[in-house]
């Protein structure tokens, strides 16, 4: 079994959003690892936040298992040119959106992209978010409490909006909710409020969608090692982070990106309105 890194960390801050090739130790997306057998041949996915992080694993996962990828990102464009070489390395398309998903116009222009290029929309992953660190509710500015549910919970609104006329039965939409749905980190107030609204937004969704024949879930990882963590929290925070988990260490992307195949796949054909924790074995509810 291959292990990975576990704290204490090289203390490291970044500004927001974060870069991926300025982390110590360099986030394991499955560059070198994942292996693909066909399970998602011939589909079309649109990824959020695809250029880093759990985004990143998902689109090597996805372009492995023979789909072609659509990814949205708001402005890290080195890195989401690293993902798309990993992608056209495993013989698939990729198309890149750089923009603010906050934006109304944005959601649909990144489905409306996504159609022109590849004619419809198999697999929407809704993945991309914002947080910020705060220890006291005074300290929340109005504007950033209104981006934190623009960006992580308003905008899957609006894309799953733009995108379902271009689904078809079979299709599948998976949003990354948090560990902190159930478990909200105070420090993380807004972030975790957006993630209980999630959850609850797939839940609903999937019972709406069902007669559509569309499925609809939602990944719960717990502490994974991205660029938003650099970007967003303390040095102390980052230098111990995942250290309290069960497993003792934070996740790596890599280790994510299974659950987001299989809920896309065929396989996956009668699960819907399910939230799965990934989270180093702290439970979810």
């Amino acid at each position: 079994m291959k292990t990975y890194p576990k704290p204490p960390f090289k203390p490291q801050q970044q500004p927001v959003p974060g870069e991926q090739s300025r982390m110590e130790p360099y986030p394991d997306c499955g560059e070198s690892s994942y292996e693909g057998s066909g399970r998602l041949a011939g589909k079309i996915a649109l990824i959020t936040g695809g250029d880093s992080g759990i985004g990143r694993a998902v689109a090597i996962a996805f372009a492995r298992e023979g789909a072609d990828v659509a990814i949205s990102y708001l402005d890290e464009h080195e890195d989401a040119k690293e993902t798309a070489r990993w992608v056209e390395d495993a013989g698939r398309e990729c198309l890149l959106l750089p923009g603010d998903i906050a934006s109304h116009a944005h959601c649909a222009g990144i489905v409306n992209d996504t159609v022109a290029k590849f004619g419809r929309i198999d697999i929407l992953v809704n993945n991309a978010a914002f947080q910020m660190t705060h220890e006291t509710l005074e300290e929340i500015p109005d504007e950033e409490w209104l981006k934190t549910f623009d960006v992580n919970i308003t905008a899957i609104f609006r894309i799953c909006k733009a995108a379902l006329p271009n689904m078809a039965e079979g299709s599948s939409i998976i949003n990354t909710s948090s560990v902190n749905s159930d478990s909200p980190s105070p420090s993380l107030l807004a972030y975790a409020t957006t993630k209980g609204a999630i959850a609850n937004f797939t839940a609903g969704l999937a019972q709406m969608l069902g007669k559509r024949g569309i499925r609809v879930n939602s990944v719960a990882p717990g502490p994974i090692w991205t660029p938003l963590i650099p970007s967003t929290m303390s040095e102390d925070s980052v230098k111990n982070f995942g250290a309290n988990t069960p497993l003792g260490r934070p996740g790596q992307p890599v280790e994510v990106a299974p659950i987001y195949v299989l809920l896309a796949s065929d396989e996956g054909s009668y699960i819907s309105g399910e939230r799965f924790g990934v989270t180093g074995g702290k439970p979810i509810l």
